[in-house]
């Protein structure tokens, strides 16, 4: 168990969506130092899953830097996809993370499997993985989830990714119809967020 409070902490994204929801998400008393700083590209993510991927992106960029760092991987799994885009949910969007180009993916998609899905409630889920590593030691890895449904079309202009066709359980707005403040304290990166607290 790791036991001393962290007090600086490398966040190991290039995306600045992430960066901003999870600088939002870390207590203040943290010094907190982004890859952007360091010049970073990020690493070739082959793991299998969130957690591999996750810890991938911690080991490599603490090493890279010497500082401890937290990563996170995410991503949105469609039920009638087949758990699709999950793991590969930035690279829908092409060479260059084109999100505008990933939900029209995930729209044909759902088009080719059944015309008449927008009359339908299709289950998706948003999963994330949060690691913190310290060079090539894994402290921690947990995930956070938050259950919900594809909107028929994109809606909101707030958050970054899938969140203008995610609408959570028992809400009628899609992530990117909310107010950050809002998204912030129920989505899946949130969820992860409450287990790893103690570290903080």
């Amino acid at each position: 168990m790791f036991k001393q409070k962290i007090n600086k902490l490398l966040i190991g994204t290039n995306n600045r969506g992430k960066l901003r929801e999870i600088r939002s998400l870390l207590p203040k008393s943290i010094k907190i130092y982004s890859t952007s700083g360091f010049n970073l590209k990020s690493p070739v993510e082959n793991g299998k899953t969130f957690e591999e991927n996750s810890l991938i992106k911690s080991k490599y960029f603490s090493k890279k830097t010497g500082l401890m760092c937290l990563a996170d991987d995410s991503g949105l799994e469609i039920d009638i996809l087949n758990k699709n885009p999950g793991i590969y949910s930035a690279r829908w969007g092409g060479k260059y993370g084109d999100f505008g180009k990933a939900i029209k993916r995930v729209y044909n998609s759902l088009n080719k499997k059944d015309k008449n899905w927008k009359n339908k409630k299709i289950k998706a889920k948003f999963i994330c993985a949060l690691s913190i590593s310290y060079l090539n030691k894994k402290i921690t890895c947990v995930v956070g989830k938050v259950e919900g449904y594809i909107s028929n079309e994109p809606k909101g202009k707030n958050g970054f990714g899938y969140d203008p066709i995610f609408i959570p359980l028992k809400k009628r707005k899609t992530f990117g119809e909310m107010k950050p403040s809002q998204k912030y304290k129920m989505d899946h990166r949130y969820q992860a967020f409450k287990k790893i607290r103690k570290f903080l």
